[in-house]
């Protein structure tokens, strides 16, 4: 019924710079906030930024004046420009959004919508 689509990932040099985007698609009634967290292998999870339906953004320490975070309300898109790469942020990335969507038998709410996923890779 929805699908958070990644795109953007792939290997860059340290200091380069890549930008993911995130659309989502589906049966949306609207959606609260976005995010994008990471995952290195063998850690857990983590948050890198999150924006509301407002524009509020809030950013891990690690990644604060390097990334910045997006949306386009209209497309349901939420983007992450990522300047001045290091090594220690790669990791698969993953789009997260709080939405309501329209499930057939009625409206649900899902705080924790996940995409599949899109590898990043900074080489030293």
């Amino acid at each position: 019924q929805v699908q958070l689509v990644e795109s953007g990932g792939g290997l860059v040099q340290a200091g380069g710079s890549l930008r993911l985007s995130c659309a989502a698609s589906g049966t949306i009634v609207s959606i609260n906030a976005m995010g994008w967290y990471r995952q290195a292998p063998g850690e857990q999870r983590e948050l890198v930024a999150t924006i509301t339906s407002g524009g509020r953004a809030n950013y891990a320490d690690s990644v604060k004046g390097r990334f910045t975070i997006s949306r386009d309300n209209a497309k349901n898109t939420v983007y992450l420009q990522m300047n001045s790469l290091k090594p220690e942020d790669t990791a698969v990335y993953y789009c997260n959004a709080d939405l309501t969507y329209y499930s057939g038998s009625g409206y649900s709410r899902a705080y924790d919508y996940w995409g599949q996923g899109t590898q990043v890779t900074v080489s030293s």
